[in-house]
């Protein structure tokens, strides 16, 4: 039988929707990651605004907060530039490259010099808009391999350190990404520091460059860890540079595509459902556009809270 709806029943029926709204809200939470933007081959997009993209979880569209470019009072980046020590003292060619790369940054990008070893990272430089000074602090790296070598464990250890700030936080890394500690293939610290940058909302871009002693000269140890250095720069929203299974005779024309790289970055914040796990965990999205020559990057996962 069919209950009649009566107009004092109306209060009731409103409070319901308004606390099945309020619930729906505070179960909502907004999401802020980069995302980087290009046109084919390492150029500059076409405008791409909030109407121009959309967002995915699986088959769910969420919705966008907004979309900013990483530009005027949001262009703030500290860029950390790190050396592992088991790089081949041939690097020293590149200085040239390298310092002609860090002057060009523009005076909202902090740039620092690390250099890893042992599972841990040394600052030759901290983070200075003052370029010409961190120019000054690059030296050869020590060519050869430590105790405890993991550049993987030298990077989380560089995570771990790095104070939250408003500023992008991105990390170029110069590496021939052997895990020369707990071995190839598989290595367990690939995935581990992907998950502490994802955490962290840290984008790694990687240049390869060869190391020293026997693994730098077995192909597969190479290949594999240049396939490292893929991973850890795909799951981040990074680039990955490489030419071939030697350091690339010139670093230029890598960093001219990063450099595009940085200057085409974006604020997307979006609104998921908040994670019922207590710590949070990291969830999976795509960004997506129906716009031609458009290429979109961006990190794998994100970390969405908890209750």
């Amino acid at each position: 039988m069919r209950r009649k709806f009566h107009s004092h029943d109306l209060p009731v029926v409103l409070a319901a929707i308004l606390i099945a709204a309020i619930s729906s809200h505070a179960q909502t939470v907004p999401i802020t990651t980069v995302v980087t933007v290009l046109g084919p081959k390492y150029t500059s997009p076409p405008a791409i605004g909030k109407d121009d993209i959309a967002v995915y979880e699986g088959k769910q569209k969420r919705d966008i907060n907004s979309w900013v470019p990483a530009q005027g009072d949001k262009a703030a980046l500290e860029l950390a530039i790190v050396i592992d020590d088991a790089d081949s003292s041939d690097l020293g060619i590149q200085f040239s490259d390298i310092s002609n790369f860090i002057k060009s940054q523009p005076k909202t990008t902090g740039v620092a010099i690390f250099y890893a070893s042992n599972g841990t990272v040394q600052a030759a430089s901290q983070f200075s808009t003052d370029h010409d000074a961190v120019v000054k602090a690059l030296r050869m790296p020590f060519g050869r391999g430590a105790a405890y070598t993991s550049i993987y464990l030298s990077l989380m250890n560089l995570i771990s350190r790095w104070p939250v700030t408003g500023a992008r936080h991105e990390i170029l890394l110069l590496a021939d990404g052997i895990d020369r500690f707990r071995g190839d293939p598989f290595s367990p610290d690939v995935p581990a520091t992907v998950e502490k940058a994802q955490k962290a909302g840290i984008i790694i871009h990687s240049l390869f460059t060869s190391g020293v002693g026997r693994l730098s000269r077995n192909f597969f140890r190479v290949s594999q860890g240049q396939n490292n250095l893929a991973q850890l720069s795909d799951g981040t929203g990074g680039e990955s540079f490489f030419q071939g299974t030697q350091t690339p005779i010139s670093f230029a024309p890598f960093l001219q595509q990063l450099e595009t790289v940085l200057k085409n970055q974006f604020f997307l914040t979006y609104a998921t459902g908040r994670s019922k796990k207590k710590g949070g965990e990291l969830r999976g999205f795509r960004v997506h556009s129906e716009q031609r020559d458009v290429e979109i990057s961006h990190a794998s996962k994100v970390l969405v809270p908890g209750p």
